[in-house]
């Protein structure tokens, strides 16, 4: 398998420790283990945890937790993974072969395109449309561009919800017809839900699970919960595909750390779990009206509101690629953004808000500085001054 350069993820590694301040991420401000593991029980049993390996697709006790959020599922239907990464890719190696047909939700996390690439799969792409211009700005779904893409060839459906670039999240009656669209050809849906309890209205998204029989729900702790350090991910799929799904995670990280399962135990402890998922949508409430006030003192600037997520997918109007306009800002301002290139979607930049909610302003002011300089194309600026 030949993988190509996942560009979003290399210029996250090579720049997020080295600039003043990192708007490149989409998660929150992470939690300190001291935050996590509050009281002298857990204290206790963190520093007494063996460090041998820990059950390999996860403690009973972690997979009954996490299948309780998903009404029907049981133990038996949840594989931990190492991050929702290694969900992802263990799924599409399952599932995949040459010459498959698979459609990818876009934009969305390319991880997903990569991989089916590397899988010798045919990648088609179903895009959603930027309505920020009509009455109730979204992104829409073309559902009937999905009927004419799924074909008996077709393999499985990728999604993202909610979506990462855009903070879109698919409702249930959406969801259910992206179900009987598949169901026609026997398709999987294979639905990232990563940024699921990240809402910043503090409703939860819909899942997938549960609507159709050939459903792989991926997640993880790295966004909704703060917690990317731990590294721990899930699968939830049919109790069959699960046991199969295990066969291949034994040839790649074979167990999760055996401290980072103790941890998630505690982190989705009803009560904590709450606590955490209140905090992530404390900081999204408070940063997004700095975010979007912020983006409204400039004409050349537009953006449909995120729905979930720490993430802002910004349209400008600026004759500049996005990847030269991401590397004026780093270079000269020392802040990192997502271009939308690394979305096919040049035009963008994914700005996060997740941050202190200090830095938030002053690193945006340093965007701004750039965006300012640059030329606006006269019809940006007369619609302005009407």
């Amino acid at each position: 398998m030949k993988l190509e350069t996942f560009e979003m993820e290399r210029l996250q590694s090579k720049w997020e420790n080295r600039v003043a301040w990192n708007l490149a991420e989409s998660g929150v401000h992470p939690l300190r283990v001291e935050e996590l593991v509050e009281s002298e029980d857990d204290r206790v049993a963190l520093l007494s945890q063996p460090l041998g390996y820990p059950q390999t697709n996860g403690t009973v006790e972690l997979r009954t937790l996490i299948a309780s959020m998903y009404r029907g599922a049981g133990p038996e239907h949840v594989q931990v993974t190492n991050g929702g990464s290694e969900a992802n890719c263990i799924t599409l190696m399952h599932l995949l072969a040459p010459g498959d047909d698979v459609v990818v939700m876009m934009p969305n996390y390319l991880q997903v395109r990569g991989l089916a690439r590397g899988l010798q799969a045919n990648v088609h792409h179903w895009q959603l449309v930027d309505d920020a211009g009509s009455g109730v700005p979204k992104w829409r779904l073309d559902l009937d561009r999905l009927r004419a893409l799924v074909t008996p060839r077709t393999r499985a459906i990728l999604l993202c919800n909610p979506n990462n670039p855009t903070g879109a999240r698919l409702t249930s009656v959406e969801l259910d017809e992206i179900c009987a669209i598949a169901s026609r050809h026997g398709a999987w849906i294979v639905s990232d839900e990563i940024y699921r309890g990240a809402e910043l209205d503090g409703v939860d998204t819909p899942t997938i699970w549960g609507r159709y029989e050939r459903v792989v729900v991926t997640s993880g702790l790295s966004k909704a919960y703060a917690l990317p350090g731990l590294r721990v991910g899930w699968l939830v799929a049919p109790a069959d595909t699960v046991e199969q799904l295990w066969g291949v995670h034994d040839y790649t990280t074979i167990a999760p750390g055996a401290i980072s399962d103790l941890m998630a135990r505690v982190a989705l402890a009803p009560a904590r779990r709450a606590m955490l998922l209140a905090r992530t949508r404390g900081i999204l409430r408070t940063n997004y009206p700095v975010m979007k006030r912020w983006i409204e003192r400039r004409p050349s600037l537009s953006h449909v509101p995120p729905e979930a997520g720490a993430i802002t997918f910004v349209r400008y109007a600026q004759a500049i690629n996005s990847t030269a306009l991401m590397e004026r800002i780093r270079d000269e301002h020392s802040v990192l953004l997502v271009p939308g290139d690394h979305f096919e979607m040049d035009g963008y930049i994914r700005i996060g808000f997740g941050c202190d909610p200090e830095l938030l302003l002053p690193a945006l002011e340093h965007v701004g500085e750039v965006l300012d300089g640059i030329e606006t194309p006269p019809t940006i600026q007369s619609a302005h001054a009407r």
